[in-house]
């Protein structure tokens, strides 16, 4: 059996724990989705549409598509995840995940170098493997923002850490 690119595992947890947190909400009142309130972000809703316009940006990047045609997928993920109900969305996030899952197969080295560049930032050097490091880390973060949000509400959010995922995995084999 072929063993998967410690990448792949990683993304695969992000999928998970997205999954685990889009449980966890749908188990919820409605109301907290779309509720204001003080945080990092004022509802849980934008929270996930920040979360799923980043993962966008970076496959877009990771795939070595110009800042052009980056730019005009921002517009076509505002306009596709705007307004968006919980079920809605974590279509989206599945639908992204699969566009993830077959720009990971497809790919014969996850440890290549790429140099994106970055209108505000400049060239950056570094592997494809680090990209989607950076994509897992980014939305382990925001799952924290959202964990905080939800328990701001008066519930408890569901643990999302990487181990609890190791653990889920390894009881399966």
């Amino acid at each position: 059996m072929l063993k998967k690119h410690h990448a792949v595992k990683l993304y695969d947890y992000h999928v998970w724990a997205n999954n685990k947190m889009f449980g966890r909400l749908k188990e919820l009142p409605k109301e907290i989705y779309d509720r204001e309130i003080q945080s990092v972000f004022p509802t849980i809703a934008k929270t996930l549409v920040h979360i799923y316009t980043v993962d966008t940006i970076w496959l877009g990047v990771m795939r070595e598509n110009s800042m052009d045609e980056i730019q005009a997928s921002l517009g076509q993920v505002q306009e596709k995840s705007k307004g968006k109900g919980l079920e809605e969305m974590e279509r989206l996030f599945h639908e992204l995940s699969e566009e993830y899952h077959s720009f990971l197969i497809d790919e014969s080295d996850l440890d290549r170098d790429v140099s994106p560049v970055h209108p505000q930032f400049g060239r950056l050097e570094t592997q494809l493997s680090e990209l989607i490091q950076h994509v897992v880390n980014h939305g382990t973060y925001h799952r924290g923002n959202l964990t905080a949000m939800i328990r701001q509400q008066g519930y408890s959010s569901v643990p999302t850490d990487y181990v609890f995922y190791l653990y889920e995995i390894n009881s399966k084999k």
